[in-house]
């Protein structure tokens, strides 16, 4: 049985987990958050003042099983502007159900987040993609096979029927694209096809995601981006391409090198992400005396 099965309803879970966080910091939470995904944890030193609270210590958490995913809700800031990092995410292929891998989500929104930032490593469908390449998402193809908001719903979380028209924020689209531009980064709009996994993709799974419309792959990001919207935050959507998927090259595909490529490509993600924090904030990148250069990342 997943954790968030477990005791109380989803509503009372969500606000348990959500206080234990608040105890552990000791602040009010910041209304903006960061989902690290494989391979991304080394842009948590780009951020100053941390506080660091295991999900083992969070009511309700599950404990991550994939490589690259520590496992820790951080708090820190950047030029003032703070923020929620999620250093690790669950998901469907781990057994988990929908609830589970949403759940925190759900904890964010108790904690009063109003804009997600959700990163991913993804497979590039489109031939011309290769990994390095930087991607805003523009839209999701849900093809988990269920929905994070199947079952009973708890009319404190949101309504019923959820518009999904423009589940990744325009707004935030935009301003990601011009701080893209500023930094000298190409950033790809792109449709993300979520599948189940664990398994990587078929060559003719990828030619069938490329005639649906399909950009990258990955096996995150869109039951998040759900709950997220049904919570009324605003979503961005930032992928790195780690890997050709399968048949667009002839090399087959490994987890090690998605994680390899994600630390060469974490610098420049890094400095993306912390612009659109400032803007987020209010706080105009340009002026906050800082030159926008992260140390070198080192892999952990």
């Amino acid at each position: 049985m997943s954790p968030t099965h477990q005791g109380p309803d989803l509503y009372s879970r969500a606000e348990e987990a959500a206080e234990a966080i608040r105890r552990a910091t000791g602040d009010p939470a910041p209304r903006i958050a960061v989902v690290l995904g494989s391979g991304l944890n080394g842009l948590v030193e780009r951020f100053a003042d941390r506080r660091v609270v295991p999900y083992s210590q969070i009511p309700h958490f599950p404990t991550p099983t994939v490589a690259g995913h520590a496992g820790n809700v951080v708090i820190g800031s950047v030029d003032g502007a703070e923020a929620i990092l999620l250093q690790g995410r669950f998901h469907y292929y781990e057994g988990h159900d929908l609830r589970t891998v949403t759940f925190p989500v759900r904890v964010l929104q108790r904690l009063g987040v109003q804009t997600l930032i959700l990163t991913a490593a993804t497979g590039g469908v489109r031939p011309e993609l290769r990994p390095g390449n930087l991607v805003c998402l523009s839209d999701h193809l849900n093809l988990i096979g269920t929905n994070p908001l199947r079952g009973p719903n708890d009319p404190r979380f949101g309504e019923r029927f959820p518009d999904m028209t423009e589940v990744y924020s325009k707004k935030l689209r935009n301003s990601a694209k011009e701080e893209a531009r500023r930094l000298g980064v190409q950033l790809v709009s792109a449709v993300y096809a979520c599948l189940p996994g664990p398994s990587y993709e078929t060559p003719a799974e990828i030619r069938m995601l490329r005639a649906l419309g399909a950009d990258v792959v990955g096996m995150s990001t869109a039951p998040e981006a759900i709950v997220a919207r049904q919570a009324g935050m605003d979503v961005l959507g930032l992928a790195l391409v780690t890997n050709a998927a399968a048949g667009v090259l002839p090399s087959p595909i490994r987890h090690e090198d998605v994680l390899e490529a994600g630390a060469r490509s974490a610098p420049m993600l890094g400095k993306l992400i912390r612009r659109v924090i400032l803007r987020v904030a209010g706080v105009a990148p340009g002026n906050v005396g800082f030159s926008g250069e992260f140390p070198t990342y080192r892999p952990d």
